[in-house]
């Protein structure tokens, strides 16, 4: 089996954290490129994360995570948060993302009207541009855990928050909204068998 699939296998949704083993710098640095590093909708990188390592701070965020232990526990939590008014087609951000692939303006501009005709819809709609940017954050979030469980790190993927209890207590700025968040650490329990459909449940050829 590759070390890809055994990653895969390895993985699962940590629900106690050993608060005593921690997660080591170098490690968690490459985890946080591995999500830097990742594809997203026309390159625009739509994701800020936040790192919450204050104990307050966690302690605070539980209360508006459903009361789930492993904000508190976990060895490192990571908040992906997005920046939804960069990415708007009239934003100095996007031209800069297009320019730095050493396009010529003329084709600079091309990639720009493509860009306003596909996010126009979107960026009318606040709710449609913070989904657009959120799927982003899962792209990164995935490679993420997948890249931890390489490493033997366990990881908990976290959706259950008050969106804007979390967003009060973080004081973010105009703009920026949570996607979602996750629990980064070791596991205490033995992981439970993994459950999965069937692959020809899922996969239809035609």
């Amino acid at each position: 089996m590759s070390q890809f699939l055994e990653a895969m296998a390895f993985r699962h949704a940590c629900k106690q954290f050993d608060t005593e083993k921690q997660i080591p710098s170098e490690a968690f640095e490459s985890m946080l490129d591995v999500a830097r590093t990742s594809p997203s909708s026309f390159g625009m990188e739509p994701w800020r994360l936040i790192v919450v390592r204050d104990p307050k701070l966690r302690k605070a965020l539980k209360s508006s995570c459903w009361n789930q232990g492993q904000i508190t526990e976990c060895s490192e939590l990571v908040i992906f948060t997005t920046d939804n008014d960069i990415v708007r087609s009239d934003s100095p951000y996007v031209r800069k993302m297009f320019e730095r692939r050493g396009m010529s303006s003329e084709m600079v501009d091309t990639y720009l009207g493509v860009y306003k005709n596909y996010l126009s819809p979107i960026e009318a709609d606040e709710e449609l541009l913070e989904n657009w940017t959120a799927k982003q954050c899962y792209i990164a979030l995935a490679n993420m855990m997948t890249y931890a469980a390489t490493l033997e790190i366990d990881s908990c993927p976290i959706e259950g928050f008050d969106k804007e209890g979390v967003e009060a207590i973080l004081d973010l700025d105009y703009g920026r909204s949570v996607a979602v968040i996750c629990a980064f650490g070791y596991r205490v329990n033995p992981q439970s068998e993994q459950k999965r459909l069937e692959l020809q449940q899922i996969v239809e050829y035609r």
